[in-house]
């Protein structure tokens, strides 16, 4: 890979407030990379995702000019990929919604003709399944979800993402660098 020319992720580390160790801790990847990236150097789009992530911006951000066509073109195709996994995976989660509803007002209307036997169905579906589909969406889906659409998240992580506590500075407190 050619060298990445002009960088912006020292200026979005510090708009955030963090140290490059954050950022190397908050990414996964070591300081002496972020150091590296910031200087400029090399990088896998693997190690771009990461730092990308963490930063909470697509990769394609990451920089102010690419020079080396090739790479920018396989920076926007891996943008485009998270941004299609994503989609996939909201489908797949939303559709084991839907299931879980379609079988519950099936579920709803089998329980008006069973008399008292049907306000057992009926209650014992709406609490017990949604737990049960919580604890295998957790348990089975996210997992099988991560592993096939690798560059998305899930809703929660995504909510606890955005729950996370603000990690920007105020606006007359300078950044460590």
């Amino acid at each position: 890979m050619r060298s990445m020319n002009t960088t912006r992720i020292a200026d979005l580390r510090q708009t955030v407030g963090w140290t490059q160790e954050r950022l190397a801790t908050e990414s996964g990847v070591g300081l002496r990379t972020i150091q590296r990236l910031e200087a400029g150097n090399e990088a896998s789009l693997e190690t771009l995702s990461l730092v990308a992530d963490a930063l909470r911006v697509p990769v394609s951000e990451l920089f102010t000019k690419i020079d080396d066509a090739d790479f920018g073109t396989r920076v926007e195709a891996l943008d485009s990929r998270a941004t299609d996994q994503q989609t996939a995976r909201d489908r797949a989660t939303s559709a084991s919604t839907w299931l879980y509803v379609g079988i519950g007002l099936v579920l709803t209307m089998l329980s008006f003709t069973m008399g008292s036997y049907g306000l057992v169905l009926f209650l014992a579906y709406w609490t017990g399944g949604l737990l049960i589909l919580i604890a295998l969406r957790r348990l089975i889906l996210e997992s099988r979800l991560d592993a096939r659409y690798p560059l998305s998240r899930s809703r929660r992580q995504l909510r606890e993402q955005r729950r996370a506590p603000s990690t920007r500075m105020p606006a007359n407190v300078e950044p460590v660098s």
